[in-house]
């Protein structure tokens, strides 16, 4: 889905991502908790990510806008597809905006995006299993009819909760969301009404629940917020170290749950690791805690990569005085 604000702040920072990309060679490990690249070129609007839990090492992926259902599964040691995989039993998708692992690793896929400002008078959840082998297949999904108690709502953030297996979907509105609940167990054969249970202060562009289920994640295109899931009625605790990114569009926690890992849109797009508030952090190869962005200066900001960090990090906050930074967050 185009979004003007997006592309124009974007093309502002690409000078200075790109240079940093470059000036920083990736670091793979099997576990999944280190930054990686996607090296697939059908990939081009990677819009949501999830870890897997029966494959270490491999996330889940999709385009937002695609040529049918599909789904990613893309191995970080490489940063290579290793498996594709078809949805049958669903309708066309519109905008495919989210993925996320449930309970006896069930996938939920969250057809919820509004394709540039159309106000459909319902959206789509898709549930899988996860594949046990990871191979090119078809699997044919469950369809959900989804609709908001308040109206048509523009989404791109959807969390299934790791023991109830309840689905929640965040709105994406500018001056800040609400999170959505769905009813407990979704239902194929009727509609699923959606109410708002709690404030979202953030223009929200993916959630990712900690492997625990006691902290929310929620990620914007320049922030992010961090919040204690209180049974279901999130509590608000910090800001998130978001990285720097083209169109950052997607976040999940690594399997561990030490690392969050941010995605973004683009060919040849880069997932990064950072570390995850309140989780011990996970070591490099090199012996620090940084993530894999951080090169020979490890966690703490400095060398080759933490300079362009800050250069990148100066003509952000220049682009967000421009194009009105204020007016991502809510003011408190």
């Amino acid at each position: 889905m185009r979004r003007p604000f997006a592309s124009r702040a974007g093309a502002l920072l690409a000078g200075a991502l790109l240079v940093g990309a470059s000036a920083v060679p990736a670091a793979f490990a099997a576990d999944g908790d280190k930054s990686f690249t996607i090296e697939d070129p059908r990939i081009t609007e990677s819009s949501g990510l999830a870890a897997s839990r029966q494959h270490p090492g491999v996330y889940w992926t999709h385009n937002d806008q695609d040529t049918g259902a599909f789904l990613y599964a893309v191995d970080s040691a490489t940063g290579r597809t290793v498996a594709t995989i078809t949805l049958t039993g669903v309708g066309t998708p519109r905008d495919v905006e989210a993925v996320a692992i449930g309970p006896d690793n069930q996938l939920y896929v969250g057809d919820i995006g509004d394709n540039d400002g159309v106000q459909w008078p319902y959206v789509w959840v898709y549930r899988l299993p996860e594949p046990k082998t990871l191979k090119d297949r078809t699997v044919r999904a469950t369809q959900y009819v989804v609709k908001y108690s308040d109206g048509s709502r523009d989404a791109e953030s959807l969390v299934v909760h790791p023991r109830t297996g309840r689905v929640y979907i965040i709105d994406k509105q500018e001056d800040g969301g609400h999170l959505y609940a769905g009813p407990a167990t979704l239902s194929a054969s009727g509609t699923n009404v959606f109410r708002p249970v709690a404030p979202i202060d953030l223009w929200a562009t993916d959630a990712a629940l900690s492997p625990d289920g006691d902290r929310l994640a929620v990620r914007g295109y320049f922030g992010g917020i961090l919040y204690d899931w209180n049974d279901g009625t999130p509590k608000r605790l910090e800001r998130l170290d978001v990285p720097l990114q083209r169109q950052g569009e997607s976040v999940t926690y690594s399997p561990d749950g030490s690392k969050l890992m941010y995605g973004t849109e683009g060919v040849g797009s880069e997932v990064q690791a950072e570390d995850a508030p309140g989780e011990p952090a996970a070591k490099s190869p090199t012996g620090g805690g940084g993530s894999a962005s951080s090169g020979d200066g490890g966690g703490d900001g400095t060398g080759v990569s933490g300079n362009v960090q800050t250069g990148a990090l100066a003509l952000a906050v220049a682009c967000a005085a421009l194009f009105g930074f204020r007016r991502l967050l809510r003011r408190r």
